[in-house]
């Protein structure tokens, strides 16, 4: 069914718009390839992901710091390929990976047709957890960054989605009312729940089908937004 009366539509950006995976194993594999040619991508990002999924849940809720995270999900990925490598060595890969992962600018299908789609119908806005720097270069260098008039991260805010501080942030920045506002992004605790309590509507992306509960508004493909927006 139509939202007749959205005016804002606000978007997370990895794992929604920007597609994070197969950018970050193609990062890897240049790393990898220029320093350490004997790590085989494929059964690292095996180790890396879920480990990178539990090091940001942690983050999310203030439980380790940037640092942290970006060290940690390292460490912790070559430990369980029992992969010797030292302190500085990860550093080294973190800051690397930093700097070349917004060079990698895959977008979910259908991210170009939809944000067309809306541009001349809603005013539309990035909420994110992701760090200011590099999600600004990836909007930028994606190509997409033009469709969207606010761009909210956790730093500015000073809290991380699903903190309701950050929705509220992003509604001032947008000069936008809640009971006109939805979020769209992947993660049911992060956007969908987050959203919801502080008030927007919400649609979670379910690109991986997972089971949810039959009250959640859900989306398996960006272009199906077309039949609520």
């Amino acid at each position: 069914m139509k939202q007749t009366h959205i005016k804002n539509v606000f978007f997370d950006l990895d794992h929604t718009l920007w597609d994070f995976d197969k950018n970050s194993e193609l990062t890897f594999e240049t790393i990898f390839n220029r320093n350490h040619p004997t790590i085989a991508t494929k059964e690292f990002i095996e180790k890396y992901v879920p480990i990178n999924q539990a090091c940001w849940a942690l983050y999310q809720y203030d439980k380790i710091t940037h640092q942290e995270l970006r060290y940690n999900r390292l460490k912790h990925s070559f430990d369980a390929l029992s992969y010797t490598i030292s302190d500085e060595e990860i550093e080294t890969i973190a800051d690397d990976y930093i700097r070349f992962l917004p060079d990698n600018n895959h977008l979910f299908d259908g991210t170009v047709e939809l944000l067309e789609y809306l541009k001349p119908k809603y005013n539309l806005h990035i909420i994110t957890n992701g760090f200011a720097e590099v999600q600004f270069k990836k909007l930028n260098n994606s190509k997409i960054g033009s469709y969207f008039q606010t761009i909210t991260n956790s730093e500015m805010a000073g809290v991380k989605k699903p903190n309701p501080i950050i929705f509220d942030y992003a509604l001032d920045l947008a000069k936008a009312k809640k009971e006109k506002s939805i979020m769209i992004g992947d993660s049911l605790e992060a956007d969908v729940q987050g959203a919801l309590d502080a008030g927007l509507q919400a649609i979670f992306f379910n690109e991986s089908k997972v089971q949810v509960e039959q009250h959640i508004i859900q989306i398996n493909h960006l272009l199906e937004l077309k039949k609520y927006l």
